[in-house]
């Protein structure tokens, strides 16, 4: 059943990439499909580390996901503008460790690659339930505040999507 719906998931996704639809590019449905049976033969078994994967509520929360991606990638390019302007260039570059709640491995690569995106921060490398960060201005060395500042908007979300 996982697999099916995650089919059709992968599917329709592969319909709003490709749109407009047109009854001619039957190459775009036959490719759709093909592309979504590879999907769930090859990713599919990473999905299995979500058990409820037909609740709405992580869709839901996925897709206020990324509003909250692009805003956190948009105040740290503005903060990192303002670093690279500034005549003094005020940094404090450092390697930070911050410690994160989430369980699944999925959930945990989501939130390393949310923090490379976002200017300023680079996941180094993560070990058990911490991560290391470089962080190109280190505020405040704390464990507790670090992690609040580099990873709270995404580890709350991410943990309503996977856990």
């Amino acid at each position: 059943m996982r697999k099916l719906f995650l089919f059709i998931s992968m599917f329709i996704i592969w319909l709003f990439m490709t749109w407009p639809f047109s009854p001619l590019k039957v190459q775009d449905l036959v490719t759709g499909v093909i592309v979504s049976i590879l999907v769930v033969l090859f990713i599919g078994k990473g999905q299995q580390e979500s058990k409820k994967i037909t609740e709405f509520k992580r869709y839901w929360w996925a897709i206020v996901y990324i509003p909250v991606l692009v805003y956190r990638m948009i105040v740290a390019n503005l903060d990192v503008l303002y670093r690279v302007l500034h005549p003094d260039m005020p940094i404090r570059p450092g390697i930070v460790k911050i410690k994160t709640k989430l369980q699944s491995r999925l959930a945990r690569a989501l939130l390393c690659n949310s923090i490379t995106l976002t200017p300023g921060t680079l996941s180094v490398d993560i070990v058990g339930d911490s991560i290391y960060v470089h962080w190109i201005n280190v505020r405040d060395v704390s464990q507790a505040q670090a992690t609040e500042m580099i990873a709270g908007g995404f580890e709350r979300i991410l943990k309503r999507i996977f856990e």
